[in-house]
This record gives structure tokens, sequence and C-alpha cells, in this order.
């Protein structure tokens, strides 16, 4: 594997894994080793972290206990090998630096972390508890616990009935519980200065979380002064967090978004209302009955009877899912889109107003921004906004793709492979505008634009390495289109989405749209 005019050869033996270092600049060399840098520098793979889609591997560095990330990510789907900087939305022209377990990673990936950094020698001697997310992440200390148990087996009593010994997330009420997840699931504020770097985290399951870390709001400013003088010369950096109203557009921040949603605020929403850790499917972690409305109706009991009357929907379609309406897929992580988990309603105006997409064009991909105004202000009375001429004529979600930022054109390719919008929207003009996304400046967009183009008709095969060069790019865009046109004869005509009737492409349009294309660098901080 190549990074730049560094080679990295790995070995395995015995089941354990090293990697060859040759080519980098001898100063950074010099940070892997104690010693003088040899030609070709050997390093065990001493960790690997990741979960259902990727895999990261750890390497020392020679400064204590410290390890750095192998800069190549294994996709574990696509059994794959890429560039750590193409995992994720960020600049292509960044200069990645080396990541620091010690400093980022254990903050949420393992439990009971102390970094314990000596600033002076720049040297980690960082202890954990355990590595991974285990039973003390959630349940607090267990010492008392593991004793208690053992006495009572020794002794032949029956377990105890309240556990009161360890804390339980789902007896708690409904803030101090979902707080246990927010440790790790949100953007928290701590000063450097107190003690981080040396102790890790005070917080323990149970404490209120907003004495030590409290949570970032970026719609409370007034509340947070430290975040309005963060916000004067960091902009860049929070805007990779959060949309400009506040809103989150990364995965893993998910109680940033409950705290600010009314079902949290004014009634008992937690998370462990649809999630479990133990009696659930490992990707989603959603109880059972979890997968429809069950956790909406708990509340909301008249729509059990009217939902179609509310959602304007067939009551068995995607339309009448709650969460497709009030949850879209507005966040970004992991190479695709992720639910919103601040719950709120579809408007047009947002969308105008941060740029972020609507649930009902999320859905409805050939549609325009004033299509849905005028629906949303039929059905429920929402007053219609003043919308430009490309919003009146065109398709919000080829628009977003094709002039969105790169965070914009991540969401609309992977709304574009969307089965239920597929449903919705026909799947037989989404093509040119995905191999469009097949040249896309960030690999990311790239990424999902390919995956989502295997989701169409004719294209389930379709060949591409988003990792290859500009000419073999530009290659397979051609292909694509020549594989869509070839199929094309029954395409109806649709102006707002540049294609048909048939295999014609309105490419004036396209270049037209590709030339205003937002190129503001973004770094979306997963």
């Amino acid at each position: 594997m190549d990074a730049g005019p560094a080679r990295f050869t790995l070995h395995e033996s015995s089941n354990h894994y090293s990697v060859d270092i040759q080519g980098i600049k001898a100063a950074e060399l010099a940070q892997l080793t104690n010693g003088p840098p040899p030609e070709t520098l050997r390093l065990p793979m001493e960790m690997v972290t990741g979960s259902h889609y990727f895999q990261v591997f750890w390497t020392p560095t020679g400064h204590g206990n410290q390890q750095i990330g192998f800069p190549f990510t294994w996709l574990i789907a696509e059994k794959h090998w890429v560039p750590r900087n193409d995992a994720f939305i960020r600049d292509p022209h960044f200069e990645p630096r080396p990541e620091q377990w010690n400093k980022v990673c254990i903050r949420c990936h393992t439990t009971g972390a102390r970094p314990m950094r000596d600033s002076e020698k720049q040297v980690y001697d960082t202890h954990v508890a355990e590595l991974g997310i285990s039973c003390e992440a959630c349940h607090g200390p267990g010492e008392t616990h593991l004793a208690l148990e053992q006495k009572r087996r020794r002794d032949g009593t029956a377990p105890g009935q309240s556990r009161s010994e360890i804390v339980q997330p789902a007896h708690l009420d409904h803030v101090r519980s979902s707080q246990v997840c927010g440790f790790c699931h949100s953007m928290k504020w701590y000063e450097e200065t107190l003690g981080w770097h040396q102790n890790g985290f005070s917080y323990r399951p149970g404490d209120d979380l907003e004495k030590t870390t409290p949570i970032i709001r970026p719609t409370r400013l007034a509340e947070q002064p430290w975040l309005t003088n963060y916000l004067s010369t960091s902009l860049d950096n929070f805007n990779g967090f959060f949309w400009s109203d506040g809103m989150v557009r990364v995965t893993g921040r998910e109680f940033n978004g409950l705290i600010e949603s009314a079902c949290y605020q004014k009634g008992e929403l937690a998370c462990v209302t649809c999630h479990s850790m133990h009696k659930s499917d490992p990707d989603k972690q959603l109880k059972e009955g979890m997968s429809g409305n069950g956790a909406c109706f708990t509340c909301h009991q008249p729509y059990r009877i009217s939902l179609s009357e509310h959602t304007h929907h067939r009551a068995d379609s995607s339309g009448s899912f709650c969460y497709n309406c009030h949850m879209p897929y507005t966040s970004y992580g992991l190479l695709r889109g992720v639910r919103s988990h601040q719950i709120d309603r579809p408007t047009v105006l947002s969308t105008l107003k941060t740029g972020r997409p609507n649930a009902c064009n999320l859905c409805h991909l050939d549609k325009t921004l004033k299509w849905t105004a005028e629906h949303l202000s039929d059905w429920y009375g929402q007053p219609m906004p003043e919308l430009g001429d490309e919003d009146q004529r065109l398709s919000a979600t080829v628009k977003s793709l094709l002039s969105g930022d790169a965070g914009q054109r991540a969401l609309a390719a992977f709304s574009l492979g969307w089965e239920p919008a597929l449903a919705a929207s026909g799947n037989d003009w989404e093509a040119p505008v995905l191999a469009w996304g097949l040249e896309d400046n960030y690999a990311g967009v790239r990424f999902i634009s390919h995956r989502s183009l295997t989701h169409l008709p004719g294209f389930e095969s379709f060949p591409y390495d988003f990792d290859s060069t500009l000419e073999q790019r530009h290659e397979a865009r051609r292909k694509a289109l020549e594989l869509w046109r070839a199929g094309a004869g029954a395409v109806p005509q649709r102006e707002q989405t540049l294609t048909g009737p048939g295999p014609i492409i309105n490419t004036s349009a396209f270049s037209k749209l590709l030339e205003h294309q937002d190129n503001r660098p973004v770094r979306l901080h997963e």
C-alpha cells in the first residue's frame, strides 16, 4: 500500500501483525522510534478498533504507550483498504496528521480512561479499566457489586433484588438515564486545564453530566458564554459538528439532538425508550417492536387510528413511519446517512436557511422545494417561503448533489440509493446524477455515489474504485452514462431531474450546477 511517497507492507506471522514503513520523512520517522530511524521501520499492529463498518489499526510510537493510527482503514463489507482520510468527509487538500488514540479515541471507546500524559516529555502512560465499551461504562464501578455477588454465591443466598450497588440506566429518570449514553454520544464541553489529559473525566453513570462536562448547545449561547468565545475563533471546526441552526450533522452525537426535542423536554423520552444494549440486533440496537411506530404511539395514541389523516400517506407505507418524517437522514457518518435524533418536523424554510435536506425531499427525490412547500402548506398550514428560480423548477436532491457542499452532496448521494425513496420516486432517472458523483473531489461522496448506483437496475455489478485516478473516475462516469442511455428508452421526461424523455440528459443544466458547486472545505467530525 502507498500513501503519497510512503510505502507500507503488511506482515502476518502466527496471528501477529506488523507493518514495514518506508519512504516517509526522517522527521516523521523519528517520531516513531526513540533511536536513529532505520531505512525500513517495522512496527507491530498493537491494537484494532472499529465496529460493523470500519476497522482502524494502531501502532506504537516508542513514546510511552502512545498509539497512532495506521494511515489506512479496512472497510469490512467491501473487504478493501482505503487511505484513512478517504473514509471520512474531509477536505482532500487537508494534510492528514497522525491520529492519537491516547488523546482522542479513548474518550469514548474505552472504559475508565486516564490518558496520563507527561506534557514536558510528551510521553503517555495511559491506563484504562478496560479496552472497549464494557459493563462499567453504563453501570458504573462494579467492584462492590462483584464482591457482593461472590459472597452471595459462597453463602448460597438469593441475588439481591435492587442491585443498588450498580447503576441500572433503565431504572433512572429519563434525564440521568440518557446522560449515561450522552457521556459518549454527545459534543461536550470540558476545560483542558481541569486535568483531563492526566486523569480523564470524573463523570460516572448516574451522576449529573452537566456538572462536569456540559453538553454543547448552540441554541443556548446566552447560557453558555464559554461557547461564544470558542465560536469567535473556531467557527469552521464548529461547523464540522453542527448545521448553522445548531442541529447536529454528524453521527455519534445523538444526545445533542435528543435534548433539543420536545419529546425529551416535555415528555420522558430517553435513549432506552427505543434502544437496548442487550436485547437487540447489534447494528441499530433497537428494542423489539421499535422498528415501527411503537415508541411514538406510546404517547401519541390518537395516531394509532388516524395515522393516514395525519401523514397523508397510506398507513402501511414508508411515508407513515413517524421516524421517516421526524427523524430523517440528516446526519452523516460511516460513509452513510444517519437518522437525526432531534425529533423535528419537515419544513422548507429550514432547508433554505441551513442547506439541510428535509424529510419530504429525502424521499421524493424527483420533487422540487416548491412542490414540498405547497404540500406542507396545504396539509399542515405552513406558510409558503420565498423560493428562487432553481428551487421552483429543479429537484432539491439533484441540486444538492451537484451544487451543495460536500456534506450535503454525501447525504443526497445516500438518499438516491435509499430503497423507500427509490420506491417513491422511480429508479430509472438517478443514474446520470450519481454518475457525476463518481468524479466528486471528496472520496466519501464518490464512495456513496457508487454504492447508491449499484442499487439501480442494470448497475448492480457496476465496476468502480473510488480511490482510482482522475482519468479512471472520468472513464467510470462515461461508462455509467453510456449504460444508462442504452437502457433508457422508456424513461419519461422529468424536467426537474434534468433527464428524459428516453436517454436525453440536460447536460448544460448539469454543467451550470456543477460550476456553482459549494467547494468550501468541509471536514465532518464523526
